[in-house]
């Protein structure tokens, strides 16, 4: 191939000409990581762990102390949420919009909870991070807002639980990282479907060595969301809409991948060597702005911006020469789907398509079976805290036990269950997957943020030993 026609076909491929073809022009817009992020990266990974955050028990306290930032889409579930945990005061409320504020309080009211200190504007989150009154900040923000926030909240003597991912660049994975191993304050990402009963179930089953070796496993976030992303009164200022108008690869991996990471014992025994990953041409979304901006100009800005892909497929070899698979679409007209498969030299488990399966063999299990497997291998956390859950809700109880589980695990003084190194690892996903789709799927190197401490780290600890002191108030609402 001569060299004109093999510039060519590169400039159709990422560069302008790709507009022609439906492609995007990533070639200066994709937000991929750079060649100089990446080098940087891997200057971090050769420095020497400051300290390990895994299996870190910080001291006690009787009562956590809590800021929520952010009260749009998800903050005001997580203050109702909590609002039902004995030992966690809500001594904080914080939105860009005061009127978010203001409802947020109702809700306090109708718990009879004390009315929490209100913050506003764009620095209001700021100056409650900054409070002596706060123990934990609570991030449910727009995702670019997850790391300033978390570490902001961490140096001022905070631990910080953020909504996934954690992080939008690799950059951003390792202020994470060194921002908890110096202040030794905890950095969760908030991955609620790790606690989902089927992936719990899954977990211990896993660990108990019922379906043997795991070699392979899958996940994924597929949510038809373009009516909401299109939607005026959904993300404050289209802001979710705009990351699929300037990125394109596996922007929302956590909630398929945390689950299956937790299976392979990730960071914890084993880690995820390189990964390669792949998307479509857009097929939808420009469309869809097209026909919006029809009758409505607003949506003029939004014709001509270059859409990801609506599907992408993320591959993921460990070095334990394991696999993951891991697919995001939330702009085609499918059902929801999160695949949840775990593959294993014994059984495997599968929950999408429904029904939940699990099979030893050639055939799926019957019911009644897999209700005994239930009763026999949910962990200890569901039979303590799941009836509870599921009455107080958040995506059928799961976000919930999210909840409990980190507030009994700082009341008590034990270990989160998602560290640090998971929040940047899982969330690193995303531009890692960026960088390889701009490349033409080329394989792409996955930093270590533990730094070697994989191979010593123990497991997530299944038990509630030390624990599963936290009361719950009185539920009555379904």
């Amino acid at each position: 191939m001569n060299s004109n026609r093999r510039k060519f076909l590169r400039n159709l491929t990422i560069g302008t000409g790709a507009l022609a073809t439906g492609l995007p022009s990533f070639a200066n817009q994709v937000t991929a990581a750079t060649d100089e992020e990446m080098n940087r990266s891997f200057e971090w990974e050769k420095k020497k762990q400051r300290f390990n955050m895994c299996g870190y028990a910080a001291p006690k306290m009787d009562t956590v102390r809590i800021g929520i930032i952010g009260l749009g889409m998800r903050g005001p579930g997580a203050v109702e949420r909590i609002s039902f945990i004995e030992g966690a005061e809500i001594k904080a409320l914080c939105d860009k919009l005061p009127d978010r504020v203001a409802a947020g309080q109702k809700i306090l009211e109708k718990a009879d909870l004390p009315k929490a200190k209100e913050y506003s504007g764009n620095d209001g989150w700021k100056a409650l991070c900054e409070s002596n009154e706060i123990d934990l900040v609570y991030i449910c923000t727009p995702w670019q807002l997850h790391t300033p926030m978390a570490v902001y909240a961490m140096n001022n003597g905070k631990h910080a639980a953020t909504e996934v991912p954690a992080t939008v660049t690799v950059e951003e994975c390792w202020q994470l990282v060194e921002t908890s191993e110096k202040t030794k304050k905890h950095c969760m990402m908030l991955e609620n479907c790790c606690y989902d009963f089927f992936e719990l179930l899954t977990l211990n089953m896993a660990r108990q060595g019922l379906l043997g070796e795991i070699i392979h496993a899958e996940g994924a976030y597929i949510h038809d969301l373009r009516d909401l992303n299109f939607s005026k009164k959904g993300y404050v200022d289209m802001w979710r809409l705009k990351e699929n108008a300037s990125r394109n690869g596996n922007l929302y991996p956590t909630h398929g991948l945390g689950p299956v990471a937790q299976c392979f014992n990730i960071n914890r025994g084993d880690n995820m060597e390189h990964l390669v990953s792949m998307s479509t041409n857009d097929f939808m979304m420009k469309d869809m702005a097209k026909e919006k901006a029809a009758s409505d100009p607003y949506y003029n800005e939004f014709v001509n911006r270059p859409y990801r892909g609506n599907m992408n497929t993320t591959l993921i070899r460990t070095l334990k020469g394991k696999t993951i698979m891991v697919q995001h679409d939330v702009t085609s007209p499918r059902p929801y789907s999160r695949i949840h498969l775990i593959s294993g030299t014994k059984g495997v488990a599968s929950k999408w398509p429904g029904p939940e399966r699990i099979a030893f063999g050639h055939e799926w299990i019957k019911k009644e079976e897999l209700d005994e497997l239930y009763k026999k291998y949910s962990p200890p956390i569901v039979n303590h805290i799941g009836n509870i859950a599921k009455d107080v809700g958040g995506h059928g109880g799961m976000d919930f036990i999210m909840d409990w589980r980190l507030i009994d695990c700082l009341r008590n003084g034990l270990p989160l269950d998602q560290d640090v190194y998971d929040a940047a690892l899982w969330s690193a996903v995303a531009p890692l997957s960026e960088r390889s789709v701009a490349k033409k799927s080329k394989t792409v190197e996955i930093p270590d943020f533990t730094r070697g401490a994989w191979q010593t780290n123990k497991p997530v600890n299944l038990t509630l030993d030390g624990g599963a002191t936290t009361k719950v108030r009185q539920v009555t609402k379904k």
